[in-house]
């Protein structure tokens, strides 16, 4: 071999050493790269998991229990399938010779052989076939290329951004009240207590027939309508706001409007009452 010869054999080696230390580099920053987003994906859907608990707690739903047990594993058969054991003598496979065992290509399914890969749950009936080399010796086909694991980091970061407003939407319609969920607290308080003096209103009108008939007198009918239905109105008010006015989800006590509570109730049912006085003098 000539010196030009060996020298050009030196670049050539130097070169492609040169190629694999920068394709090694490469492939340890992309590696770098992928744990480091693989940790930000687990902090981000532990974060999730932990307000989808407390979005559960909020509007009363239980957590399911926790697994005792681990269920049958990808290509392992459940209690009610059993896997026919390996036969007590020698055995022979196709193309591996007269009584010569197959080996871990022979027992797929015999524990502590790791010769090939378990196929998941969903692929275990898509088993690959045998392919026969022209040596006669009966080795598996070649299996799919494994998935690239930034095409699959990438889809499961977009699962979380899916998760992520499904989240944000739950977390809108907890903050809302199961009464009149789309109206502002105040006319929401305002519509509870007008309702409330409505029905004491009703009330009032039976308290009057009564009267009328003899049943009730005077002074009784006037204290319930004074001070009696506007009490009772306006207490009905309270409790149903606090129980159906109120958010599943909401940092302290949701206002209530006491004092226009109160001027409603004890405003609107004299005010019925009235009212109804004068439709009846102008009927007679």
């Amino acid at each position: 071999m000539s010196f030009e010869e060996y020298a050009a054999l030196a670049r050539q080696l130097s070169e492609q050493r040169r190629a694999g230390e920068q394709h090694a580099a490469t492939e340890s920053a992309r590696r770098r790269d992928l744990h480091a987003a693989v940790d930000s994906l687990e902090q981000r859907l532990t974060a999730q998991g932990q307000r989808l608990d407390q979005l559960g707690r909020a509007i009363g739903v239980d957590q399911p229990p926790a697994s005792t047990g681990a269920g049958p594993g990808p290509g392992t058969p459940n209690d009610a399938t059993t896997w026919p054991g390996p036969p007590s003598g020698p055995s022979t496979a196709p193309g591996t010779g007269g009584g010569e065992s197959a080996g871990a290509a022979g027992a797929p399914g015999r524990a502590g052989v790791g010769a090939y890969p378990e196929l998941p749950a969903g692929e275990a009936r898509l088993a690959l076939p045998t392919a026969v080399t022209p040596a006669g010796g009966g080795v598996p086909a070649q299996r799919a290329a494994a998935a690239d694991p930034a095409v699959e980091l990438e889809l499961a970061r977009r699962m979380a951004d899916e998760a992520d407003r499904h989240g944000h939407q739950a977390e809108l319609l907890a903050q809302r009240p199961v009464l009149l969920p789309t109206w502002s607290p105040l006319a929401r308080a305002v519509a509870v207590y007008a309702g409330c003096s409505a029905a004491a209103g009703v009330l009032m009108l039976m308290l009057v027939l009564a009267s009328g008939v003899g049943l009730v007198d005077g002074f009784t009918l006037g204290a319930w309508i004074c001070a009696g239905l506007p009490a009772v109105a306006f207490f009905g008010g309270y409790l149903v706001l606090g129980r159906w006015g109120r958010p599943a989800m909401v940092a302290g006590t949701p206002p209530r409007y006491l004092p226009l509570g109160f001027l409603i109730c004890f405003l609107l049912v004299p005010m019925a009452y009235c009212a109804y006085l004068l439709l009846v003098r102008g009927l007679r």
